[in-house]
């Protein structure tokens, strides 16, 4: 059987798997966001190749929130470019598993807001949002491309029109705690999945490193989808070593 034969037949099996599960839990990560034009964090051509962590602390944004804002901006800008990132096959494919009734959920760890411009309605998102700041003082949350805009324009640090408090991205720094909510929902959805499918992650951080295990250990299914080999491959009922934006809408077909 050859290796496209293979995947064919893999994905037949695991699409079969999908329409007999009660309930389906995805997780995501930074491959499913790449052919939408956004960078992986790690790895070869990575943000933190041409970025200091050091600068994104949340020690730096306290001590220094006009240079972290200052680099921010810059940030921004290596990270979605010149034009508006738009959802690519594999956020669609994922948004119509749900509309179908073949997806409970979408975990993600990407802070891009893909999914939900897919459409994808059930979304955890494990670090937060880049599509939002929020106020460290009072907790306000904004659209954030208005506060860049500001920022852009000279106001360093921007600050809440409501009370004065310096506004943060709506994402987890380095440094920062992640937040109790989303990850205790994440690991709910796990414990609780039926089948849970891993795509384009690495699994290489926590907490969402773990959420594989963690559906294993309850009983559910495991399928990868992924270009590599990840840490969970070996012990996965199903791995796919696909491109995600062409595996996930022939995972939807063969559903359907």
């Amino acid at each position: 059987m050859s290796g496209i034969d293979s995947i064919e037949a893999a994905t037949e099996s695991l699409a079969a798997a999908i329409a007999d599960a009660g309930r389906v839990v995805a997780l995501t990560g930074a491959g499913v966001s790449t052919a939408s034009g956004i960078p992986s964090f790690r790895g070869d051509g990575g943000i933190w190749e041409q970025f200091d962590q050091r600068d994104f602390h949340y020690r730096r944004f306290e001590a220094d929130p006009e240079g972290f804002w200052r680099d921010r901006l810059d940030l921004r800008e290596a990270f979605y470019g010149d034009g508006e990132t738009e959802p690519n096959a594999a956020h669609r494919a994922l948004a119509d598993l749900e509309r179908d009734g073949h997806l409970d959920a979408v975990i993600t760890q990407n802070v891009d807001g893909l999914h939900r411009a897919a459409g994808s309605e059930t979304v955890v998102e494990l670090h937060g949002t880049n599509r939002e700041v929020e106020c460290v003082e009072c907790g306000h949350r904004l659209p954030a491309e208005a506060a860049f805009d500001r920022a852009a324009e000279g106001e360093l640090p921007p600050r809440c029109e409501g009370c004065g408090g310096v506004l943060k991205p709506a994402v987890v720094l380095f440094g920062e705690s992640m937040p109790d909510g989303p990850t205790i929902r994440a690991h709910e959805l796990a414990g609780r999945s039926d089948l849970f499918l891993a795509i384009g992650s690495s699994l290489q951080v926590q907490p969402a490193a773990g959420l594989p295990a963690r559906a294993q250990r309850s009983g559910a299914t495991l399928a990868v989808v992924n270009l590599e080999a990840t840490p969970v491959s070996d012990r996965a009922e199903y791995d796919l070593r696909a491109d995600v934006t062409e595996a996930l809408p022939a995972l939807v077909e063969a559903v359907g």
